[in-house]
């Protein structure tokens, strides 16, 4: 279990990103903290995040029963979107879910890992955010 003080230090080390540099598929995995979107998507088998422009970003790909990879629309509220939001006082690129007040904020760990903080309306659990890792495909 992670304290989320430490992850807090870790983003603010880390290098801001551009959308365009992070156009693909992204294999996704919850850092453990305790939030309550953790057993959700671990669950839901959530398998991470395809971003296939700046305009059109799948949010929630999960796996079927059968291995096979799909979109979760419906769970996400639509598809979203990349922009440069201000977070924690830096810019950088922010998948903006196009159905729900939800914000994913990443940065480069190195060229194949981005962390991710889940930002937005009514989505920190006990003071915390949902932090994860996306591992390109």
């Amino acid at each position: 279990m992670y304290d989320t003080s430490e992850l807090e230090g870790l983003w603010a080390a880390l290098e801001t990103v551009r959308p365009e540099e992070i156009l693909g598929t992204w294999k996704g995995s919850g850092i453990a903290t305790g939030h309550r979107v953790e057993s959700l998507l671990a669950q839901a088998r959530w398998y991470g995040k395809t971003f296939h422009s700046v305009s059109r970003a799948e949010p929630l790909i999960y796996r079927d029963e059968q291995g096979a990879l799909f979109s979760n629309a419906e769970l996400a509220k639509g598809e979203a979107s990349l922009w440069m939001v201000e977070f924690r006082g830096e810019l950088t690129a922010t998948m903006v879910y196009d159905g729900q007040p939800v914000l994913d904020h990443f940065k480069r760990v190195d060229g194949d890992t981005l962390l991710g903080v889940m930002n937005g309306k009514n989505v920190l659990d006990e003071g915390r955010q949902f932090c994860f890792i996306l591992e390109r495909a």
